[in-house]
């Protein structure tokens, strides 16, 4: 594991798992109580088989003295003899005395075990195996738990850090990227923080407990060869994992690009199919999909080749050594019961140690996935907020904008130059010009999406940047042109940033919308789901609704965005009714397409090119016979 791995996922890990570090911990003495059980089981084994393979009754009246010695082995010398007799002796002592102490015989009247002796022996290995079983059950469940509840949480972290980021950030984004990493990308580390954190705190302390047992029992047959060994053999074990693990991390990076280019490619076809199926595009937007599906299936298949070349090559490895182990054994002149336990033990490593292997897969996976969350998490593009911001939850006096100066982007062309204007609490001001001379910049600056690149804009005398951006978006309702609702009730959506309005609070802002009627005309009534964007809704209908949205939050200042531009003519009437009751004793901010709608205002400001260069009354201007009488003759021609 290369030192940035290790560092994403030890974040990923220490940031989200602290919070749960009981569960964690519990998990992790499970996995510590699995190998303490295992080497149990792997001790205790042997001091059963070893005196019922030499007769337990004969090695006791051995060990009592009414026996007769054996003749010396042809194999062993007379020390290795009698220093396997201790050892059996040492054993048969032992079982004496847990006879002794359970008070049941350990041989019966024809020399062999007695029936409550095995059902002891057996009820020792049954314990280690229910001990072994219960704290592995509870490993996995408390650590996937944890895996699993840290991508929830991480999840969350995500979508709430996107929610905060400025107009600017999602402007340059790729939306189905955005969507791909908050999705796919959790889902990858989901599947392998669940099954990496548990194999990760089980695995090591099984490897430890059964190589440990190895090197006890090679030491107690005087293998030490073997031990040395054993330590050659088992960085041959660890390369495949690590070179095949940097492979799967390369291109599980590059599959989870191809995803959100995928998402990104799906989220734009199914937004504009109406464009699509227009234009008889279908066959040639399927070719680029299938394009990037192919390249994605590419970069699958190379992480996957390295991934499955990981247990053959461990495989062969293990398999080579166990011939040299059993070679070596064969010359050294090893007894058939010195070599079981051992290989036993070898064997219950092998799977651990393939269990690492699939843990590093893991690791990698999911540290290419962390890598992109971490990318969007390190952004902030918020907005600054100063630390002692003023809260202000009423508005009482004006509206200036003083000098301001406007860019997107530092050097980039400015879209405001030196604009200077001045509202008064219940006044209508309208900015009218061009496609691109500024109007709708104008409003977004006003609701504090966008900060000037020079000047200031005061609301009651308090620079906008010295507000509580919550606080200042309270007093601002908006509808604009481009009608956003969401696939939910119509009732949700009219309570969209007032949840708490009780259902005569919606009717009543609904009808002064003049959107009751053709709510009601539907048998759900409030209760209709609108569909995605308002799908199912028509556009005079989406307007109606957003209306009854900013009549029910009911704000002092009101930003018109021309609400009215793409509508019919008896729709526009419907709709310009509605706004005309929405504007009564408030402050508003008209965007007018339409110049008829905005002859009534206190103040309109004529932008081109980003600069104000007409002003006054509809009556003043159109006697000027500047720039906005040229476009009222232009409409109304």
């Amino acid at each position: 594991m290369t030192k940035g791995t290790y560092q994403t996922f030890r974040r990923l890990l220490t940031v989200y798992a602290r919070p749960y570090t009981p569960r964690l911990v519990l998990g992790i003495v499970a996995g510590l109580v699995v190998g303490g059980s295992l080497f149990g089981m792997l001790r205790f084994s042997p001091a059963l088989i070893k005196p019922f393979e030499e007769g337990l009754a004969g090695s006791t009246q051995a060990a009592e003295g009414n026996v007769a010695p054996k003749a010396a082995d042809t194999v062993e010398t007379r020390t290795e003899k009698e220093e396997a007799e201790a050892k059996t002796s040492r054993r048969i002592a032992l079982l004496q005395r847990l006879s002794k102490r359970l008070g049941i015989p350990l041989v019966d009247d024809s020399g062999g075990t007695t029936w409550q002796f095995m059902v002891v022996a057996v009820s020792g290995m049954l314990f280690f195996v229910l001990i072994k079983g219960g704290a592995t059950f509870l490993n996995r469940y408390c650590l996937r738990w944890v895996g699993s509840r840290v991508v929830v949480d991480l999840r969350r972290d995500l979508f709430g850090s996107l929610q905060n980021q400025s107009l600017a950030f999602f402007g340059k984004a790729d939306v189905g990227e955005l969507i791909s990493r908050c999705t796919y990308d959790t889902s990858l580390i989901e599947t392998a923080i669940a099954g990496t954190v548990a194999d990760m705190a089980r695995a090591p302390v099984e490897i430890i407990a059964t190589v440990s047992f190895v090197v006890l029992a090679a030491i107690e047959h005087k293998l030490l060869g073997f031990v040395v060994a054993l330590l050659l053999v088992f960085p041959l074990l660890v390369f495949p994992i690590l070179f095949l693990g940097r492979y799967v991390r390369r291109y599980a990076r590059r599959a989870l690009g191809r995803v959100g280019d995928l998402v990104s490619r799906m989220q734009e076809n199914f937004t504009g199919i109406r464009v699509v199926k227009a234009y008889n595009m279908e066959a040639h937007e399927l070719a680029r999909f299938t394009g990037m599906n192919e390249s994605y299936f590419r970069s699958m298949i190379r992480a996957l080749r390295a991934e499955l070349c990981m247990n053959p090559l461990m495989e062969c490895v293990g398999v080579i050594s166990a011939c040299v182990f059993l070679i070596f054994c064969h010359l050294r002149g090893v007894r058939l019961h010195q070599i079981l336990p051992m290989g036993a033990a070898a064997v219950l490593a092998y799977r651990p140690l393939k269990q690492l292997a699939k843990v590093n897969v893991g690791v990698q996976r999911s540290v290419a996935a962390a890598e992109r969350l971490f990318a969007l998490l390190d952004v902030d593009t918020r907005l600054p907020e100063a630390e002692d911001a003023v809260r202000v939850d009423t508005f009482a006096d004006r509206v200036s904008f003083e000098n301001v100066t406007f860019a997107y982007d530092p050097g980039s062309p400015k879209v405001l130059h030196d604009v200077s204007f001045e509202v008064r609490k219940g006044d209508v001001v309208a900015f009218v010009g061009e496609t691109g001379s500024g109007k709708t910049t104008v409003a977004n600056l006003l609701a504090r999406f966008y900060d000037p690149s020079v000047g200031h804009i005061r609301l009651d005398g308090h620079d906008l940047r010295d507000m509580e951006i919550a606080s200042l978006r309270k007093l601002i309702g908006m509808v604009t042109q481009e009608t956003i609702l969401f696939n939910e009730t119509v009732a949700d959506n009219i309570r969209y940033g007032n949840p708490g309005a009780s259902l005569e609070e919606v009717e009543a802002a609904a009808r002064k919308a003049n959107a009751h009627e053709f709510i009601m005309a539907e048998p759900t009534g409030y209760d209709r789901v609108v569909g995605e964007k308002g799908f199912l809704l028509s556009g005079g209908q989406r307007q109606r609704v957003a209306i009854a949205r900013a009549i029910l939050r009911n704000p002092p200042i009101l930003i018109l965005d021309e609400a009215t531009s793409a509508l019919d003519t008896a729709t526009e009437q419907l709709v310009q009714e509605a706004i005309n009751r929405v504007m009564t004793d408030r402050t508003v901010f008209a965007i007018a397409h339409r110049l008829s709608t905005i002859k009534h205002a206190n103040l309109i400001c004529v932008l081109d090119k980003g600069q104000i260069v007409e002003r006054g009354t509809h009556d003043e201007l159109y006697e000027a016979g500047g720039l906005y009488r040229k476009l009222c003759d232009m409409q109304f021609a």
